[in-house]
């Protein structure tokens, strides 16, 4: 006769025999979700626990696993993870959610938490899952979310959820949050413990066995906060920080002209001092975290925070304001040939790196789209290249780093992400024209063009055209250290 796999809330043992159990496979583990963050989630759950099933509601999402493969891009060791876990009859993956969670004792969500077209937080890919775990749910369960939430969401959403679905008593099962610290293309390195983890439970019992689960998956330490709440708020905090963080660098960004200062130089130089962090400027911030953790706080309370509004606009409106800049750099070198009107009208503009990060395949909230949608508003006409996404996708003629030499001739250029293919740009082949450099990435003080710097070079005078400073003449190259990466 089988043993009913063990739970690891309530139970009445001592921890050692939690562990030994949980490291032995007997506490079956279902992870919801095998997105680029939980796909390797699971992957570690399974080499730590080796009894892992993942849910996902994409078939050939569950295929690929169940083959021993990837979809996720970009991830060193996790193809190589995956293949093992699955040959070994560690890890194993399924569209059916309810069957899943009838099988586990330990509940892992980590699907996106949405955001609404006027900027409200959309639980309803996570109170999808939950309904599917509250069909399967056993006394003595855990449910741990890794999704980024309002604070507040476990406590007064999923665990009276849970509880109403399941018909169990509130704290017969356990629910805590423990919020993903983890970057596209270090996944596998975070959650084995490149950061502390944060744990927090509805109640002192789950705060206990989720931080339990988590000294055994991570290296490093364990930080066991007072509730679920507490870690929920730490994760919209840390998010909150960076977008007013990096707003200040972006209007600091500004004054480069009138200072007649590289922003950028005058930052990096000021954080040699442990009290100072400012992160670098940029024409926005993009990616799944950083442009919609604001509206998980500002939903919550009524508390004014004007600061994290004010933050919220300014890098909503930076690729805007990129494009201004753009504008005023054609305008200054065209002013004697070319003053019929719109500069941008018909204006042939090359926008380079459409991915919201460097490497990383990944276009969520990413600057480029707002800046193709700009200029094409203004008539341009729009190119686009980046070796990771198609451009086409997004309203802009693509165009392979390979063909420029023999493409068409561009009034303009934009970099809004480097990537790493850039470097075979050549640059010196083509026709002088503006290039408005959003990183200060681009070596080009060999050639003819007119670089226009976000926030300035690092350690060059401004460039004057007819009395007008434009910006700074960039001399740095990819790669070159900077301060606090604003693009993720």
């Amino acid at each position: 006769m089988s043993r009913e796999p063990m739970g690891l809330y309530g139970y009445g043992g001592t921890e050692s025999a939690q562990r030994r159990a949980l490291t032995r496979g007997e506490v079956p583990v279902a992870v919801y979700g095998l997105g680029k963050m939980g796909l390797p989630l699971a992957g570690v759950f399974a080499e730590v626990t080796g009894a892992v099933t993942g849910v996902d509601i994409d078939p050939a999402v569950v295929d690929a696993v169940n083959a021993g493969e990837s979809h996720v891009g970009g991830e060193p060791g996790l193809e190589e993870l995956l293949a093992d876990q699955v040959a070994r009859g560690r890890l194993e993956a399924t569209t059916d959610g309810a069957s899943a969670a009838t099988n586990a004792r330990i509940h892992v969500i980590i699907v996106p938490t949405l955001i609404t077209p006027d900027d409200q937080p959309d639980l309803s890919t996570i109170e999808s899952v939950v309904a599917d775990v509250a069909g399967g749910l056993s006394k003595g369960d855990l449910v741990i979310v890794e999704s980024t939430l309002p604070p507040g969401t476990c406590r007064d959403v999923i665990a009276p959820h849970l509880a109403a679905e399941s018909g169990l008593e509130p704290g017969s099962f356990g629910v805590a949050f423990c919020p993903e610290r983890t970057a596209s293309g270090s996944a596998l390195r975070d959650i084995r413990g490149q950061y502390p983890k944060v744990v927090g439970g509805v109640d002192d019992e789950s705060g206990r066995a989720a931080a339990l689960v988590y000294d055994e998956l991570s290296s490093n330490a364990v930080h066991l906060v007072s509730d679920a709440t507490t870690a929920e708020a730490v994760k919209v905090f840390e998010g909150v920080y960076r977008d007013v963080n990096i707003a200040l660098s972006n209007q600091l960004a500004g004054t480069a002209p009138e200072l007649g200062v590289s922003v950028r130089e005058v930052i990096e130089t000021a954080n040699h001092i442990p009290m100072c962090h400012l992160h670098d400027p940029g024409p926005g911030v993009g990616g799944h975290c950083i442009p919609y953790y604001p509206h998980f706080l500002l939903s919550q309370v009524e508390t004014p925070l004007e600061m994290v509004e004010l933050g919220r606009r300014v890098n909503r409106e930076m690729p805007a304001r990129t494009v201004t800049m753009l504008e005023d750099a054609l305008t200054a070198l065209t002013r004697s040939g070319r003053d019929d009107g719109d500069v941008l009208e018909d204006a042939a503009v090359l926008v380079l790196g459409f991915t919201y990060r460097p490497g990383v395949e990944e276009t969520r909230a990413s600057p480029a789209i707002d800046i193709v949608e700009t200029l094409r508003e203004r008539g341009a006409d729009v190119w686009g290249c980046d070796p990771l996404v198609d451009p086409a996708d997004f309203g802009a003629q693509a165009i392979d780093v390979d063909d420029l030499a023999s493409g068409p001739t561009f009034d303009a250029a934009i970099l809004v992400t480097p990537q790493s293919d850039f470097e075979r740009i050549p640059w010196a082949t083509f026709e002088p024209m503006v290039v408005l450099d959003g990183r200060d990435v681009l070596a080009l003080e060999e050639t003819d063009h007119r670089v226009v710097t976000l926030g300035g070079a690092r350690g060059n005078r401004p460039t004057v055209i007819d009395g007008d400073v434009l910006a700074e003449t960039g001399t740095s190259t990819i790669g070159r250290p900077a301060a606090f990466d604003a693009s993720r």
